[in-house]
This record gives structure tokens, C-alpha cells and sequence, in this order.
């Protein structure tokens, strides 16, 4: 999986994302926003984005913490991230 996940410092919905791959043994690049990128070039780039974080997969936009999880179990991860 190629992820990519755009964050902001002291976001806790961030930091429960990055425990998801982590959990599940998938690699990640973290662009924080502030430091790697503008809050505008974010928004310029991802129009429809509602928060932090906001997580892309293979290309496709998937959303924050909650659209990730799901994600993550209807690809097949639910029974490993219930383990944990």
C-alpha cells in the first residue's frame, strides 16, 4: 500500500491513524501541515478535505480516522486490528 497522510501537530485523531498502521504492519509518509506544506496548498490541493488527518491510499482519497478504519477493515485488516 502506498499511504500518505496529511497531519497538524497535537492532533490525537492523527496519532490513533498512525497506531492503525502501525498495528497492521503498513509503512506511511506523514506531511505535516506547517512544516512540509501550507494549510493553503492543502486545501488548494484537497478542496473537499474536512480535517486532520486526512489519509490517502494508493491515489484514492480515503478521509480521517473513522473512514480509515473502515477502509482498513473491508480490505481485510478488521481481524488483526481487533487483536490489538
Amino acid at each position: 500500500m502506498n499511504i500518505k497522510m496529511y497531519t497538524i501537530v497535537g492532533c490525537t485523531y492523527c496519532d490513533k491513524v498512525k497506531t492503525l498502521f502501525n498495528i497492521i504492519g503498513e509503512d506511511y509518509s506523514e506531511i505535516h501541515i506547517g512544516r512540509d506544506l501550507t494549510k493553503s496548498e492543502f486545501e488548494q490541493q484537497f478542496p473537499d478535505a474536512a480535517g486532520f488527518p486526512y489519509v490517502i491510499i494508493d491515489g484514492k482519497s480515503i478521509g480521517g480516522l473513522q473512514n480509515t478504519a473502515k477502509y482498513l477493515v473491508d480490505k481485510g485488516y478488521g481481524k488483526k486490528l481487533r487483536q490489538r
